[in-house]
């Protein structure tokens, strides 16, 4: 086992394909063990390189209703009348506490992202 910190891009990549080679490694074994150290490091590094922020909470909300094929009618269902639906969609009203707690419930919606400033 020959484990060096992931410092560049080159570090990352070399990491990446030494990682595809042992993925299938047994727990607790030489190449297990180098698996679950290189795993950690190559997540340290995406995190600081490669990280994902949490989308807009009107996008958010918008992407859920496409995928649970919803209208503005059945989101009017968990958050109150459809007016406001509206207004909340075109960022024209923000969403109050008690509507992010109702789309956290019942869209499954993060709550990291549905407090997001937008």
């Amino acid at each position: 086992m020959n484990i060096k910190p992931i410092r560049t891009e080159k570090d990352y990549q070399k990491s990446l394909k030494r990682l595809e080679v042992i993925f299938d490694a047994r727990p607790g074994s030489k190449e297990g063990d180098e698996l679950e150290i290189l795993g950690v490091l190559i997540e340290k590094y995406e995190d600081e390189h490669y990280s994902i922020e949490a989308p807009d909470p009107i996008e958010a909300i918008k992407f859920r209703m496409e995928q649970m094929g919803y209208k503005q009618k059945d989101l009017a269902k968990i958050i109150g009348y459809k007016g406001r639906v509206s207004e909340i969609l075109n960022r024209k009203r923000k969403l109050s506490l008690e509507m992010i707690r109702s789309l956290h419930e019942k869209l499954d919606i993060s709550l990291e992202s549905l407090v997001q400033a937008y």
